[in-house]
């Protein structure tokens, strides 16, 4: 069950995605700048901003279905006071996953996506595409393991009903 809610959140974010890019002008203005990170010389683009918005509007589509399907019982906690666990797990996922995506998107990167196969000119194989979805699978096992142990496992055991 997990696997279909995590597939249909992959759906998800990459509506967001793409409706985010074609609102853009294209995946072709995903590298630009939006403001300078203090501190360094990173810039936060706009494929973050992508990133970060698919995140969260895909993390709260996984969080309610595994709660009300994958993870059902009747002895959750509220719903605010269960999510923000599975958001702090999508947040991590999401943080490491925004530095794989720099990795298969930046030129200088010995793992970008290479042209001819991957490209900016067609909406199938846009590296931004890919990368998204390739990051979103790379992801996906740490959210799996550590929200079945901990935030919907955790929850069960610690507060289920006393034995009659």
């Amino acid at each position: 069950m997990f696997g279909i809610v995590g597939g249909s959140g992959v759906v998800v974010n990459m509506i967001v995605a793409i409706i985010m890019h074609k609102l853009n002008g294209g995946t072709i203005n995903a590298a630009e700048r939006i403001f300078a990170i203090p501190g360094t010389d990173f810039w936060f683009r706009y494929r973050n901003l992508v990133w970060i918005v698919a995140f969260l509007v895909a993390n709260t589509w996984n969080y309610q279905l595994n709660r009300s399907w994958t993870f059902r019982s009747q002895h959750h906690k509220s719903w605010w006071a269960s999510f923000w666990p599975f958001f702090t797990i999508g947040a991590v996922s999401a943080f490491l996953g925004m530095w794989i995506q720099v990795l298969l998107t930046h030129p200088g990167s010995a793992f970008f996506l290479p042209d001819p196969y991957f490209n900016e000119n067609s909406g199938l194989r846009s590296r931004e595409y890919w990368a998204q979805l390739l990051t979103i699978v790379l992801t996906m096992p740490i959210n799996f393991v550590v929200n079945k142990v901990w935030t919907f496992g955790h929850l069960r055991v610690k507060h289920a009903a006393p034995p009659a």
